[in-house]
């Protein structure tokens, strides 16, 4: 015997002996327990990846536009240092186009004048725009002059920090991995029609819910409800079809894949909270792929006309569609091998386990607390319905699974079950 060989057994061992232990312990305390990976993956993902991020911001490489000759632009830098990267345009329409569009926090003009201009655009990310001012304003005092600022695009009095396009898109990238995950988890049969109807369905719900909330309830944009519908109908779409051809992977665990991309790594790369580059590289680097970066500068094209143009977005909703067919198509079949291998192996999981004990201990328990009603025949569902007026007894999904338990069912075709001994109708064969 190899040493791999060697080291596979006494892991089987290792891990046999472990679940032995584990399976003693009260089963919902093991449906509990094989859970807690969750909060635990949550609190280090939260911690890596917005404390991380967030805990000192500062200002390094901040992108600025100037339409200034090259000795003017230079003695900016001087004036600024590292903080500022300045990017030389040709006059102010170039300058104020970058503004537009979120690439620099600003832009100066006629900086060798006696009225210099800043301008910025305050709806595309009130941060950016206020610290323009902090930065530039000194430069321009310490030469005599005064900085006048031009704000293109300011935002409105029911929106006057620019936070409503974050958190329209965390709710649209909750949205779209909840439904999906929600599919991985408990819809494994599914077919792919019925998974993308469901995700499909659940888009245009959660667009309209969201939208009708934020917009006309709440007031926190005006107008443009219809295309914001739109723009979330794709985005969900996209999400819930990426995270159903991850869930074929990743079974059970797929909230991990799921919060990791749509909301740890999506919320500090996209800029809504801070810029980027006020963050450590690593989330700058990943700005353009993730769906967070993409869905905001959507938004604040459609409500404010800045951020970068429709194409950006919805190419990207088209790329995360798209992985998820991909994946849908490699997925089924990957899932399907690895279960049939392992029932050829008579192999089982823990979680499987535990939800069969709980089911037996839940058959177990209903029999006891049918009998302290005095209902000793537990299946007798017409004295259970008399004693408890309809109350419901069944346990939950791991105890029965949707099925009817010791027929406390009600409904149409009751009669044509088998008659039991004392004349009362049986319940249907388990």
């Amino acid at each position: 015997m190899d040493d791999d060989e060697t080291d596979r057994t006494g892991l089987r061992r290792l891990t046999g002996a472990y679940r032995r232990v584990y399976g003693r312990l009260p089963p919902p305390v093991q449906l509990v327990g094989l859970q807690l990976w969750l909060p635990v993956a949550f609190i280090v993902l939260f911690c890596f990846c917005y404390i991380a991020a967030f805990h000192a911001p500062k200002i390094h490489q901040a992108p600025a536009a100037v339409a200034a000759p090259a000795p003017a632009v230079a003695a900016l830098q001087q004036a600024t240092g590292t903080a500022v990267d300045y990017r030389t345009v040709a006059d102010a329409a170039a300058a104020q186009a970058e503004v537009r569009d979120g690439s620099v926090i600003g832009a100066l003009v006629d900086t060798t004048g006696a009225h210099p201009t800043l301008y910025v655009a305050s709806a595309h990310q009130y941060q950016t725009a206020t610290i323009a001012q902090s930065l530039f304003t000194p430069v321009f005092a310490a030469q005599g002059k005064q900085l006048t600022v031009q704000d293109l695009a300011p935002l409105p009095p029911w929106d006057s920090f620019g936070m409503t396009t974050m958190y329209l898109m965390l709710a649209w990238c909750i949205g779209g991995y909840m439904v999906s995950m929600f599919i991985g988890m408990m819809g494994a049969p599914l077919l792919h029609r019925t998974r993308v109807a469901i995700i499909v369905g659940g888009a245009v719900v959660l667009s309209l819910v969201s939208n009708l909330l934020a917009g006309p309830a709440i007031g926190a944009f005006h107008g443009h409800f219809w295309q914001l519908t739109g723009i979330a109908i794709g985005w969900i779409i996209a999400i819930g079809l990426t995270v159903n051809g991850l869930s074929y992977f990743a079974g059970r665990f797929i909230t991990l894949p799921a919060i990791l991309l749509f909301v740890f790594l999506s919320i500090p790369s996209s800029g809504a909270a801070y810029p980027t580059w006020m963050l450590p590289s690593f989330f700058g680097d990943l700005q353009h792929y993730v769906v967070g970066y993409g869905m905001t500068e959507m938004i604040k094209r459609t409500l404010y006309g800045v951020g970068q143009p429709y194409a950006f977005g919805l190419l990207q909703i088209l790329c995360y569609a798209a992985a998820g067919v991909v994946l849908m198509a490699i997925g089924k079949p990957f899932r399907q091998r690895r279960e049939v291998r392992r029932i050829l192996a008579q192999r089982t999981t823990m979680m499987a386990d535990a939800q069969n004990a709980n089911r037996e201990q839940g058959l177990k328990l209903r029999e006891r607390v049918l009998a302290h009603y005095g209902v000793p025949d537990a299946d007798s569902a017409e004295d259970a319905e008399d004693v408890l007026a309809g109350e419901e007894l069944t346990g939950d999904a791991f105890s029965n699974y949707g099925r009817p338990l010791s027929g406390l069912e009600s409904g149409p075709g009751r009669d044509e079950h088998r008659t039991h001994a004392k004349g009362r109708p049986a319940p249907p064969e388990r």
